[in-house]
Order: structure tokens, then C-alpha cells, then sequence
């Protein structure tokens, strides 16, 4: 079985962030991990990339936690990279967004990606 593999995109070094109790859970689940924001140098050990375009590997799932004019921004990079699998985390989440990433041809999920490891949030304390 290959691989399995997520960008946090909005990952943060700061524990209280959804963006870094993602990356916490996806980590503890198995999955390679790959983070993407534009200021942060490093989340939970991991690299931090400019964009999702920067990843020299594939990957098949993208979790939202950015506003939602930049998460749609972001859905051509997304699409281009091979990326099938979207979470719009809530907060993340907006109809354009949904809309332009069905268009895209990505699933979209506007649900907490967290949740799908089988954890939650409040798993990943501060």
C-alpha cells in the first residue's frame, strides 16, 4: 500500500492552532506529512513550504486552514499537483470555495479533517 500523505496548508508552530493540532493527528495516524505556509520555517519538526507546488513529493489530500479567499486562491495549485482530496476545515470554508474546487475536479470536503484520523481536536492539548 502506498504512502499515504496530507498538506496542512495554514500549519502552524503554535500548538492552540487547528493548523498544528492537524498536523499533530495526520503525524500520529501514519501519514506523511507536509507543511505549507508562507511565514512559518518549521511546524512539529517538519519543513515548512511556500506552496504546495514547492513539494517535490505527490500527495493525495489537502486540509484547509486558511480564510476561504485564500484556500480558493490556492485550488489550482492544488489541482495541479495532483491533488484529489480536499478538507475546508471550518472557518476554511465558503460556497465560491466548494463550488471552484468541484469545477476543479477535487473532492472537497467542508468537514474538521482532524476527525478523519479517528481523533479530535481536543485530543491535541496545548
Amino acid at each position: 500500500m502506498p504512502d499515504r500523505s496530507i498538506v496542512i496548508i495554514g500549519a502552524s508552530s503554535r500548538r492552540e492552532k487547528f493548523g498544528n493540532k492537524a498536523v499533530r493527528a495526520y503525524l500520529d495516524a501514519g501519514y506523511k506529512v507536509y507543511a505549507v505556509h508562507p511565514k512559518e520555517e518549521a511546524v512539529e519538526g517538519l519543513p515548512v513550504y511556500r506552496s504546495v507546488l514547492d513539494i517535490p513529493d505527490p500527495v493525495e489530500v489537502a486540509s484547509l486552514y486558511v480564510p476561504p479567499p485564500v484556500g480558493e486562491a490556492m485550488l489550482e495549485d492544488l489541482a495541479a499537483k495532483g491533488i484529489k482530496t480536499v478538507f475546508a476545515n471550518p472557518g476554511a470554508d465558503s460556497p465560491e470555495l466548494v463550488e471552484k474546487g468541484r469545477k476543479l475536479g477535487l473532492e472537497v470536503y467542508v468537514a474538521c479533517s482532524i476527525v478523519a484520523t479517528g481523533k479530535r481536536p481536543d485530543d491535541y492539548p496545548d
